[in-house]
């Protein structure tokens, strides 16, 4: 199992020489208090993503084996620099209405200013991410063709009140609408989030559904391009989930080269245990792991829409997804085997 996670690592050797470095370039004797800070945020990361790792493997092993690798090469470079600095940034230029170069250069030279106007973008960073996340939850619950149950009381009932393809949309607006009431400001900048967190997951869920179903048919355009929907919507989903330990970071230091370098290393840990799950074929194994993996992402959309109001230690969002993944997985072992909550 090990020789999945040898660069993973490397790389962290790497970055925690880095942070070391980073700290003693910023005053001398911080570099073993940055390399502790970039190792627990790596931690958090790795522990907030475990349901990342199992949705990835779920999605790939649909994937040929081109965009597979595509994704676990091109993929990584966008995980790192694109969705865990650049999208952050990006999100925090429109909610603050500033330049993305002088955000930039707040996030270089003034981080205390970022992580400020970061924390002023909060209700609409998590708003998009837990309408994204909470789009992708009920997907998964109201499919009708879902014929295994874990929770199995429960997911029927979820089951049967999907029956409408609108269900999904109206279930997110619904928990959209019902965190409003308790918003002690900035209700516009949530509800335009979120709807634009449900409208980007129809679009490219829509899409990538669509080109899967024309591939099937050997359809020559779809087989071309629906390894890129895929793809595209694999990083979207890394996204939303890297949202919450872009946040959790800032709690631990300003820093944003230290944050960067322990997501970064984070997120190579996490494709690489996607790896290990789709070659060793895992989800074929342990059947009920796929459903905690989903159960994990439904609460962290709801703990991200909740904490537009409430302030909710990481500790806990990463408990809560851990012991669904868990508990999945004891179950997948221990439990009725894969026709006992049908």
């Amino acid at each position: 199992m090990l020789k999945y996670f040898e660069w993973s690592f490397a790389i962290l050797i790497v970055g925690l020489g880095l942070a070391f470095y980073r700290g003693e370039c910023v005053a001398s004797g911080l570099g073993w208090s940055f390399m502790f800070t970039a190792l627990v945020i790596t931690a958090l990361e790795v522990s907030l993503s475990f349901d990342n790792a199992v949705i990835n493997a779920t999605k790939l092993e649909k994937m040929s084996h081109k965009w597979r690798m595509r994704f676990l090469t091109w993929g990584i470079a966008i995980a790192v620099f694109g969705m865990r600095f650049v999208f952050p940034i990006a999100i925090v230029a429109i909610f603050s209405d500033i330049s993305c170069m002088e955000v930039l250069r707040l996030t270089l030279e003034k981080p205390d200013d970022y992580a400020k106007l970061l924390h002023e973008s909060h209700v609409g960073i998590s708003s998009f991410g837990g309408a994204f996340l909470m789009m992708l939850f009920c997907e998964f619950m109201f499919d009708a063709k879902k014929d295994l149950h874990w929770l199995a009381p429960l997911e029927k009932f979820l089951q049967k009140c999907g029956k409408s393809r609108l269900a999904p949309t109206l279930f997110t607006l619904a928990a959209l609408g019902a965190v409003q009431p308790m918003l002690a400001g900035h209700h516009m900048m949530s509800i335009v989030a979120g709807v634009v967190g449900i409208v980007v997951h129809l679009a490219i869920h829509g899409v990538s559904e669509k080109l899967e179903t024309m591939a099937e048919r050997k359809n020559a355009f779809a087989l071309k391009h629906a390894g890129l929907a895929a793809f595209i919507y694999l990083e979207l989903i890394d996204a939303s989930f890297s949202l919450d330990g872009v946040l959790g970071a800032f709690a631990l230091t300003k820093d944003v080269v230290v944050i960067t370098i322990g997501l970064a290393v984070g997120a190579f840990f996490v494709r690489s245990l996607t790896i290990m799950i789709v070659e060793k074929k895992t989800l074929e194994k342990l059947v009920y792991l796929t459903h905690g993996a989903y159960w994990a992402i439904g609460s962290l959309a709801a703990i991200m829409l909740l904490s537009t109001f409430l302030e909710i230690p990481e500790i806990v969002t990463g408990s809560i997804g851990m012991f669904f993944i868990l508990a999945s997985l004891f179950y997948s072992i221990y439990g009725r085997g894969a026709d006992g909550a049908k």
